[in-house]
């Protein structure tokens, strides 16, 4: 058998009708093939952004193989390391292809489907990430933006309520997407913010004075604090009307919001609603509050992740860099 590499192509695997199809060697793996494909990516993942991803990395390798004239049972862990060296590519990217492949075929193991998982031995790409890539806000960028916004009008005091979320409870933008109204709440002593978060966790956030306020401000001009609980918090716009619908905003618009807020404001394009997040982190991380207490508001199952988001002792300043004598 000749292992000789055929360049890889983004090809999608495409029915004739136009929908996505099962990759030809699952078709040919049989019935138990074709179970193992349902049961890993539709029972064992149950975030979309995962599924899409893993999905689409098994599709490109296969389509891989079956250029390469292979069958489920031919692919070698020898082949699996030469896609993933032609891959390209970050190392972030290369681990995540390793990782669909890895689980697709412990799934394919276990139906039966071939013997060993030919990825289960493959190393994965040394990726050492000493500082997370997000640009920062700084706080004098994050009050000249909040102060930016025309609250005279519904979207203005939704956006200022968008943004603070942001800002005071270092949340992610997708989170603050799914907020409901009863995730809105007080507890007796305070009002808290009840988050959903990555992989199904769920955090209660104390809402800050301020934060509460433009909170309120929101929910009183935008009339909805007596709908249903399950009801979004945070409503998308109607055009230009400045009106709202009865729809959520999603984590694109949101992030759409912030863009056009910074535009507005004449910030720097390239921050995003995670760099709230970065900042937060960093701030408090400054002023002394325990690693362990940010981790916890940060919702990091470890201290390593929330230490990628501490800006304090890794910047280059413009002095530095003066410095250098040529």
């Amino acid at each position: 058998m000749s292992t000789e590499i055929v360049p890889i192509t983004g090809q999608a695997v495409v029915a004739s009708n136009g929908v996505n199809a099962l990759p030809s060697l699952v078709e040919q793996g049989g019935n138990a093939a074709r179970f193992a494909w349902d049961e890993f990516f539709y029972a064992e993942h149950h975030n979309p952004h995962t599924q899409k991803a893993y999905m689409a990395a098994v599709k490109k390798f296969l389509a891989w193989c079956e250029g390469q004239g292979l069958e489920l049972l031919t692919i070698t862990p020898g082949l699996v390391g030469q896609y993933l060296v032609g891959l390209g590519g970050s190392a972030a990217k290369r681990n995540l292809h390793l990782a669909a492949l890895r689980g697709f075929f412990d799934r394919l193991v276990q139906r039966h489907v071939v013997i060993l998982n030919p990825a289960a031995s493959v190393r994965g790409v040394k990726d050492t990430v000493m500082e997370g890539k997000t640009p920062e806000i700084t706080i004098d960028q994050a009050r000249t933006l909040l102060a930016s916004i025309d609250t005279s009008h519904l979207l203005g005091l939704r956006d200022r309520a968008v943004l603070a979320t942001l800002a005071y409870t270092a949340c992610r933008g997708g989170a603050v997407a799914k907020l409901r109204l009863q995730d809105f709440q007080s507890d007796g002593s305070q009002y808290v913010l009840r988050f959903q978060e990555k992989g199904g966790k769920s955090r209660e956030i104390p809402v800050r004075h301020d934060l509460e306020g433009f909170i309120r401000a929101y929910l009183d001009a935008a009339k909805i604090e007596m709908e249903g609980k399950d009801s979004p918090l945070f409503r998308a716009g109607n055009g230009r009307t400045k009106r709202l619908t009865g729809n959520a905003m999603s984590s694109k618009v949101i992030c759409e919001l912030v863009k056009r807020r910074l535009k507005d404001a004449g910030l720097p394009s390239r921050l995003s609603p995670h760099s709230f997040r970065v900042t937060a982190i960093t701030d408090l991380l400054t002023q002394g509050v325990p690693l362990e207490d940010v981790q916890y508001l940060a919702g990091h199952a470890e201290p390593r992740t929330t230490g990628l988001y501490d800006r304090r002792q890794k910047k280059v300043t413009r002095n530095i860099v003066e410095r250098i004598s040529i």
